[in-house]
């Protein structure tokens, strides 16, 4: 029997591309505005996600202030389970944090200057 450790990443439909992040530590968006970060400890065919050491932030706003201050809440967790049916994207963080460097770069910063 061969060795998996020797055999190509190979990615032939969508659940491969999750069973490459297992032990990784992933970005997942949630509905409700809603992020996670955690390490990858399982999957099921739906897609369902065990996470380990999972830091959960909350984005909200407060609408009684009349600026609408986006607050954020942050909270850790050993161990969570993520039901697909609440979850938008899962993406390793390291593509993540290299997706919203790109981004910051590439918002032209303010000149003073009007339009």
């Amino acid at each position: 029997m061969a060795d998996t450790s020797e055999e190509p990443h190979h990615v032939s439909e969508p659940l491969d591309l999750v069973r490459l992040l297992l032990n990784e530590v992933v970005f997942v968006k949630l509905r409700g505005d809603r992020e996670l970060k955690g390490k990858l400890h399982a999957y099921d065919s739906h897609c369902n996600l065990v996470l380990g050491e999972v830091e959960e932030t909350i984005y909200t706003v407060d609408e009684d202030d009349d600026d609408e201050e986006l607050k954020t809440i942050s909270r850790k967790s050993e161990m969570l389970f993520v039901r697909v049916t609440v979850s938008a994207a899962t993406i390793p963080v390291a593509s993540y944090d290299s997706l919203r460097h790109e981004a910051a770069q590439s918002i032209p910063k303010a000149t003073g200057q009007g339009c």
